[in-house]
């Protein structure tokens, strides 16, 4: 049974506007280690980054909140699984949200372009 779709759509240069103002400021607030080592090894990192922004912000619209409610952008992590398909990783607040709630699954979809990265999640009880 579905519980919840959530997509977003990032423009790329503003997630290279921050990068190059705030970056570690940015970075640290938003992605786990494991997202930033990621995204900072490819040609384009803000297209990386953007588009784990974008999925982080799906997954919330999906659970039907905005930012807040306790959960933290770094509570969810984008990862990718040995074959490259990215998946939701999460901690802390949005791990016990989505226990409470009986989700059971989710599954997201990234692209991204040089202008905009979009991402989307669907959640299922």
């Amino acid at each position: 049974m579905m519980y919840g779709v959530g997509t977003d759509l990032v423009e790329v240069a503003r997630i290279e506007r921050i990068l190059k103002k705030w970056r570690e400021r940015f970075t640290l607030k938003v992605f786990s280690d494991r997202e930033i080592r990621y995204c900072s090894e490819k040609v384009c990192p803000a297209r990386h980054f953007a588009a784990r922004f974008a999925a982080k912000e799906a997954f919330l619209k999906g659970l039907g909140l905005g930012m807040g409610n306790g959960v933290r952008f770094r509570d969810v992590e984008v990862i990718n699984r040995a074959e490259g398909k990215p998946v939701l990783e999460l901690h802390e607040r949005a791990r016990d949200m989505i226990e409470r709630a009986g989700i059971r699954g989710s599954h997201l979809s990234i692209s991204h372009t040089e202008r905009y990265a979009m991402a989307f999640v669907t959640l299922e009880k």
